[in-house]
């Protein structure tokens, strides 16, 4: 009797296995995996690692090796280990007998529904290697677009911590200095002064229930988010907030049509794929729009009217959804609407980093020099009683 090991997701996909190499298992155990406290950490699989592994797929089902073949080494080669372990996994499941698809498909973290249904179609129309390209370029794309969002976001971060940083630094050791020589003088100090002074005492010796109170306020939204409702209220509120919904409103109109455009362009059913993009929206409005042009689709109308109705998407994105679908270039024109609103992601960042940075600037400048007068008006009234 022989004993070994061998890698796979299931114990019938080690059976199967096991059996396309000749070999009949009378038992089969699961190894315990190591503690994580003890063993490696496992590693957040991300955007890069994603389009380095299908731009390479693509390059060697281009070349002609095997799914199988083509798995095994980018398994073993991923610096990721995490992914790593993931892609051996879906050759295993495909070694037992499962389509490409329906191997990745037990990944959902790792691999989405947009992902998943485009290699399905690649598998059915033969034409995997192009689908796997086309994604490589459609997560490249769709990661600088969030980069792009996330860097707008620095500068004004950076502002409110430093901003933070002063008022704590001057209520903590600056104020209280101010604060024991007012109590020498024995006069009643001006309302800035006290106010100042209660807030320093409050940063002194009540710190902590502003952290109770951040801590209680971020999950009372998260608490109102996770519901359908409130995550619908918080999504419209976000759209028609001034400049930041006008951001907002962009991203979801070039993610969408970047999905939808992939999806046409790969064979996706358009039902299928509206259905995805309503899901991979990121906003729960334009979730319900998409949804909602689906139902309308069913009962024979076409995309744009539908979706000129839900007042979600700009009307120059309509009318050339409509000639995409009249021209029979559906696909194409998206592609064009999503480069477009790309470049207008852009404008709209500069244009929040623009405003923002003299607003906050304003904003810090005012509250230190309210700062600093109210602690120098008890010292201004001592001097004209003098």
């Amino acid at each position: 009797m022989k004993q070994g090991e061998v890698e796979a997701e299931d114990e019938k996909s080690a059976a199967a296995k096991l059996k396309l190499q000749n070999i009949r298992a009378t038992s089969l155990r699961k190894k315990k995996a190591k503690s994580e406290f003890f063993g490696a950490k496992k590693q957040k699989i991300t955007g890069r690692d994603l389009v380095i592994f299908t731009r390479q797929f693509s390059t060697m089902v281009d070349a002609g090796l095997p799914l199988v073949q083509c798995l095994d080494i980018l398994g073993k080669q991923a610096d990721n280990k995490t992914f790593g372990d993931i892609i051996l996994q879906v050759k295993s499941n495909i070694e037992a007998g499962s389509d490409l698809s329906d191997s990745m498909r037990k990944h959902p973290k790792v691999f989405d529904n947009l992902f998943t249904n485009l290699v399905e179609a690649g598998e059915t129309g033969g034409i995997l290697d192009v689908i796997l390209k086309r994604l490589a370029e459609y997560i490249e794309k769709a990661e600088a677009l969030k980069k792009r969002v996330k860097s707008a976001m620095v500068y004004p971060g950076v502002i409110i911590a430093v901003a933070v940083g002063v008022v704590a630094f001057l209520m903590v050791f600056v104020i209280p200095a101010f604060a024991t020589m007012f109590q020498g003088a024995g006069q009643e100090l001006p309302g800035p002064t006290r106010v100042v002074l209660m807030v320093s005492d409050f940063f002194r010796t009540k710190w902590y229930y502003m952290f109770i109170g951040g801590g209680a306020l971020f999950f009372l939204v998260k608490k109102i988010y996770a519901t359908e409702k409130g995550r619908i209220e918080i999504d419209r509120m976000a759209l028609k907030m001034p400049v930041v919904g006008v951001l907002i409103r962009k991203v979801s109109v070039a993610k969408f049509t970047r999905t939808l455009g992939t999806l046409v362009a790969s064979g996706v059913p358009i039902i299928e794929a509206l259905d995805i993009c309503a899901r991979t929206s990121g906003n729960k409005i334009v979730e319900l729009a998409v949804l909602r042009t689906i139902e309308s689709i069913k009962e024979g109308e076409s995309i744009a009217a539908p979706l000129a109705r839900e007042e979600v998407f700009p009307p120059m994105v309509i009318q050339m959804i409509d000639v995409g679908e009249n021209s029979g270039s559906l696909d194409s024109m998206l592609m064009k609407i999503a480069d477009f609103y790309d470049e207008e992601v852009d404008a709209a960042v500069a244009a929040l980093t623009s405003l923002l940075e003299p607003m906050l600037m304003v904003f810090l400048g005012i509250l230190v020099g309210f700062i600093v007068v109210a602690m120098y008006l008890p010292i201004f009234k001592l001097g004209d009683t003098i």
